[in-house]
């Protein structure tokens, strides 16, 4: 074969590989792009066009690194989540009591899923389940049962140290979350406005109704 000629007058492009990891600044202007346009717009709404603009790369490479659009939903969502998931890291637990440290997490809970933007997002994500039911399954997966594994994580490790006694972490963590919420989160969907009194009066009793239930007897 000569070196000087090939065989074929077309020459194709070297292609980027597919799923070659970007930069992670790239990488996260990409997840952030989403993350806003799935929480303002729905997942219907947002085209892959428009984050790729926004991030300032181009379609293709969003398809190489994440697949399809569901793939890139999920990782927005986990991105979002991981800025709650922080406050019961395994790596990272809040400081003092055991009352203390429930009560950040009941903030931090409350502050997270009672934003309005989250609000906004879950009745979207709602309504398009009703089309689409794989839609409110990759939510599920990507942030409520990954934040729920890992407060219940948490709560296992406190048991283990012997600050608390629960018996089944993953139940202990939805009921902690489900008092903390309480009607506020009801209320909130349907356009009503808590005060801070009340939210502190929620989280407030969360913990005390959490520590007689599984709380060593100081705590309760």
């Amino acid at each position: 074969m000569s070196i000087g000629h090939s065989a074929s007058p077309e020459k194709k492009p070297v292609r980027r590989k597919a799923g070659r990891p970007l930069d992670a600044a790239k990488r996260a202007a990409i997840v952030d792009s989403a993350a806003h346009h799935f929480f303002h717009h729905g997942y219907a709404a947002t085209a892959i066009e428009q984050i790729a603009a926004d991030a300032g790369v181009s379609k293709v490479t969003i398809y190489n690194q994440f697949g399809d659009k569901r793939a890139l939903f999920t990782a927005a969502v986990e991105c979002e989540c991981e800025k709650m998931r922080g406050h019961f890291s395994l790596d990272a637990t809040p400081q003092g009591t055991i009352r203390e440290r429930l009560t950040a997490i009941g903030e931090a809970v409350y502050g997270f899923l009672f934003r309005p933007e989250m609000i906004q997002f879950e009745r979207r994500i709602a309504a398009e389940t009703e089309a689409d039911p794989a839609i409110g399954i990759a939510f599920l997966e990507a942030g409520p049962w990954r934040m729920k594994q890992g407060f219940g994580a948490w709560l296992a490790r406190e048991r283990e140290l012997g600050e608390l006694a629960i018996p089944d972490p993953m139940l202990a963590a939805e009921q902690f979350v489900s008092m903390v919420k309480g009607m506020g989160d009801l209320e909130r969907r349907f356009g009503a406005s808590g005060s801070a009194a009340e939210r502190d009066r929620r989280i407030t009793g969360a913990v005390d109704v959490f520590l007689a239930a599984y709380g060593k007897r100081q705590d309760r």
